[in-house]
């Protein structure tokens, strides 16, 4: 199936590592000139020069962007104009804000959360909206976390914020419908990533076992495993692609059918 990326001017946000990486690699895959950004210049160099290496497509381009700060926001959807000239899918992500129960969160971290993983996608979304409205398409989608439909345990934080992006991406799917923008929102389950490994150690060192034991919960998963980072890029490659002219306002878990609440 052609997916109508060649070509196509794509931002991954916090693409250095983890699922922004996976989800910038399956664009690059498909043609798309691609702009990924993250904090660190370091680690944003070298998943470039992978990502080049791994595809043969030398439209990928990074840039330094603190989530949490509007100007870096700005500079960002700016050097996407000029490098292609528009925008036509932005692919929202940010890393997750740090687990721990309701009581042992003060307002700072609450103020974090916010900022990068709700505020952030705001401030993306407005930038990048007006470029796709001139050109009548676009697609943006928002990663959040399984915790859109069903809470985690040590993390209010994201049980939180999460169910904020979707409301966001479900108010926006119905305003900008007529400008033929499609807004999505996909949450991962437990996919392997070095956020998942980062929680499981949490956990153990909560609950005072090993984390053997923690990943013991694998079992709960009806397919049986973790997921791969490219497995979920797959969602995200079809809802920001050409393929998907119709889907807009949804949200989707790629989890391996653990969440059971509708």
């Amino acid at each position: 199936m052609d997916l109508g990326l060649k070509g196509k001017s794509v931002i991954v946000t916090a693409a250095s590592k983890g699922l922004g990486k996976a989800s910038a690699l399956e664009f690059a895959k498909e043609g798309a000139h691609v702009l990924i950004s993250s904090r660190s210049k370091d680690e944003l160099k070298s998943t470039v020069e992978e990502i080049k290496r791994e595809t043969g497509n030398d439209h990928v381009a990074y840039i330094v962007c603190d989530m949490k700060k509007a100007d870096d926001i700005e500079r960002l959807v700016e050097k996407a104009i000029s490098w292609n000239g528009t925008v036509d899918v932005l692919v929202n992500n940010a890393g997750g804000p740090p687990a721990g129960k309701f009581l042992d969160m003060t307002d700072e971290e609450w103020y974090h959360a916010f900022e990068l993983n709700l505020l952030s996608f705001v401030r993306t979304i407005r930038k990048v909206v007006p470029y796709m409205q001139k050109q009548k398409r676009g697609a943006i989608v928002s990663i959040a976390s399984s915790s859109m439909f069903q809470s985690l345990d040590n993390l209010v934080l994201s049980n939180t914020m999460r169910p904020g992006v979707v409301g966001l991406s479900k108010t926006l799917a119905r305003e900008l419908a007529e400008d033929n923008i499609l807004i999505n929102t996909v949450g991962p389950g437990i996919i392997q990533t070095d956020r998942i490994n980062d929680l499981y150690q949490f956990t153990a060192e909560q609950q005072g076992v090993s984390i053997d034991q923690v990943i013991e919960e694998v079992k709960t998963i009806p397919m049986g495993r973790l997921g791969k980072p490219e497995e979920f890029a797959k969602a995200i490659i079809f809802l920001g692609s050409g393929a998907n002219t119709y889907i807009t306002g949804q949200t989707l878990v790629v989890d391996g059918g653990s969440v059971r609440a509708l």
